[in-house]
């Protein structure tokens, strides 16, 4: 046995701004944290405190990271969600961010300021088992291995077509990345400038393993559209984490993976030794001809890193092929030696219905009708320090008319508003949450949300077709041995029902990871337990109605 490990303080100084770049061949404006996109990975061991002291010199950009996964437990403000915990970082200023990585597992940063994370601000953050303990599984190497699709307009023309009469949709991303390396078809820029197909940025992520031994890959996604299905030519995969928690092993040939979800894998390098393989990455639940497939190289050593491989690339599952996307979704089950087990029965029943409206003009989305706005008072200070006035007290609503809305067809919705109110709970009683899919406002379409809660794991309690039914569908919840999350999607015209306690003390987002779906207005807060924070920090503070309280006059 080791001795038992003294916590550590893993520090990380860094410096974000914008750099030129180009991950896919093309070249555009990158947010890079100390040069990289991918960010630095952090590393660390359960118990350990990360610090990261952050410099924002972007110049003209407010900027905030979540740290995705890590629940915060006694520093809700350091979540990193600005309107919700904390006021943004102001240009030229230095702020840091300090929390305790209570459980190991695979987990994420990115930005959570506007749509800044899809232009390159995110990394992985990887937490091993504190000393002398061990995972249920075993491996020789471990890799983390970031996916992202990639557009090459700004996140400001993005979100000024998201805002405007007629509305202007982002459109289908114009790349995969794996691992922050792509590949554009530069034949269609007209200048050889701004796409250089030759450039070393874009040549492919080249995963070299040794025959014979098995790695531990830790897969995540932070795509800002797209759900994926990641494969590896010739190999399978065995599913062992999700979201830092242990899975009842299942062997897989697809992924399926939605943006904020992590998963880790373990493949065995046992296949012909004398040549590479392609590792792809797919498009699926979108109609997308336009998206090529991403593509990295598993490089069987020692072959030439370089070598392609002298097949053509796996291309992957159809697209609207969703009965395996709901086969593996419920095929994720805790480890049977460690199942937390879910209470039986909650407190209080919310009911979400995600749709896409129109409200005086302007295409949104909401939940149960209501679209929601972040305020200019992060909801955690104006609680905390009973600022009136800084959002609408009004509660946003427990349900909807689940007995005569028809989620197969385009709905009028013409009752839609907008607002900054928040779910006030209960401290320390059991919540459910069922999120109800339905058509888009185009006929015969419904999409794939993935949805994040900040601040907690829940329990996934069952993933159903159609309209979830109030009495029967709770019959066939599982009980026995739940996965805890923190991200699950929401399939087309389907319901997906989630459980958790709220005994983290503090204000937390609940939203769609898609970052266009959340920007119009995909989400929600809970509070709980406010009381019970403790004094906040300074740097926090210094925007909206907390202009006096703090951080930067």
């Amino acid at each position: 046995m080791f001795p038992a490990a003294e916590a550590r303080i893993r520090r990380y100084r860094w410096e974000v701004k914008y750099e030129y770049k180009s991950p896919d061949c093309f070249q555009k404006m990158v947010i890079t944290i100390n040069g990289e996109s991918p960010g630095p990975t952090i590393l660390a061991e359960e118990g350990d405190t990360v610090s990261v002291e952050l410099t924002n010199s972007l110049l003209t950009e407010n900027v905030a990271i979540h740290w995705h996964g890590i629940r915060q437990i006694g520093t809700p403000w350091f979540d990193g969600t600005e309107g919700v915990t904390q006021c943004p970082i102001l240009p030229g200023d230095t702020f840091t961010y300090e929390y305790k990585v209570d459980r190991p597992g695979t987990y994420l940063y990115h930005a959570h300021y506007g749509m800044q994370r899809e232009a390159g601000l995110y990394g992985s953050i990887c937490v091993s088992v504190a000393r002398g303990k061990t995972e249920p599984f075993s491996y020789d190497h471990d890799r983390s291995i970031i996916l992202t699709d990639w557009y090459h307009n700004t996140t400001y023309e993005q979100a000024l077509g998201l805002s405007s009469i007629p509305f202007d949709w982002v459109g289908e991303p114009q790349s995969l990345l794996i691992q922050g390396k792509g590949r554009y078809n530069c034949s269609l820029v007209s200048s050889p400038y701004v796409c250089n197909s030759t450039s070393p940025q874009c040549s492919p992520y080249v995963l070299t393993v040794v025959p014979g031994k098995t790695y531990r890959l830790r897969v995540s996604s932070l795509t800002s559209l797209s759900a994926l299905s990641f494969q590896i030519e010739g190999h399978n995969m065995t599913v062992v984490e999700a979201d830092g928690h242990f899975v009842e092993p299942f062997v897989i040939k697809n992924l399926f993976i939605y943006s904020g979800e992590t998963y880790s894998v373990l493949v065995k390098a046992d296949q012909d030794p004398s040549r590479n393989y392609w590792v792809t990455t797919s498009v699926v639940s979108r109609n997308n001809t336009v998206t090529p497939l991403g593509l990295a190289i598993l490089n069987y050593y020692p072959n030439h890193p370089k070598k392609s491989p002298p097949t053509v690339p796996p291309a992957g599952p159809l697209w609207n092929d969703v009965e395996p996307r709901i086969n593996q979704s419920r095929a994720i089950k805790a480890h049977h030696d460690y199942v937390v087990p879910p209470p039986l029965t909650s407190d209080r029943v919310i009911l979400m219905l995600n749709t896409q409206n129109e409200i005086n003009g302007y295409r949104r989305w909401s939940v149960n009708n209501v679209s929601f706005n972040l305020p200019h008072t992060p909801y955690l200070i104006a609680l905390k320090e009973n600022i009136t006035g800084a959002f609408d007290p009004t509660p946003p609503p427990n349900g909807y008319d689940f007995v005569n809305y028809d989620i197969h067809n385009v709905s009028n919705n013409t009752n839609a508003t907008s607002s900054n109110s928040i779910y006030r709970l209960q401290f320390n009683t059991t919540v459910d949450i069922i999120l109800q899919n339905a058509n888009t406002m185009k006929k015969n379409d419904s999409e794939t949300h993935p949805w994040h809660l900040h601040g907690h794991n829940f329990w996934v309690l069952g993933y159903g077709k159609g309209k979830f039914d109030n009495f029967s569908d709770p019959i066939k919840y599982n009980l026995i041995d739940p996965i805890m999350k923190n991200t699950a999607p929401v399939h087309p015209y389907g319901w997906t029902a989630l459980r958790f306690r709220s005994d983290n003390p503090g204000t937390w987002a609940f939203h769609c990871h898609i970052e266009s779906h959340f920007y119009l207005g995909m989400g929600v807060v809970f509070e709980e337990g406010v009381e019970r924070v403790g004094k906040l920090p300074s740097s926090i503070m210094g925007c909206g109605k907390a202009k006096g309280l703090g951080g930067r006059p």
